[in-house]
């Protein structure tokens, strides 16, 4: 299988984690990092194995993903 990037965001109740290039919407959810990265593996799984390979993007443009802040001013 090829390898998919994975983004793993923290909230107040819980880790979410959803892949980058991907066709269709997947995501996993728990209560720790580890959880969520497990539990999108396995629904990645699933919907590869429900709607085919086609379903990874070969060609994905997506080399990386970071985070950053970017302030900006507030509109009234």
């Amino acid at each position: 299988m090829n390898p998919v990037k994975v983004i793993v965001e923290r909230h107040s109740d819980g880790y979410v984690a959803y892949p980058v290039g991907l066709k269709g919407v997947v995501v996993g959810e728990g209560d720790s990092y580890d959880e969520a990265l497990a539990d999108v593996k396995s629904a990645i799984q699933f919907h590869v194995d429900t709607f085919g390979p086609g379903v990874l993007e070969s060609d994905s443009p997506v080399l990386d993903a970071f985070i950053a802040d970017a302030d900006f001013p507030r509109t009234k």
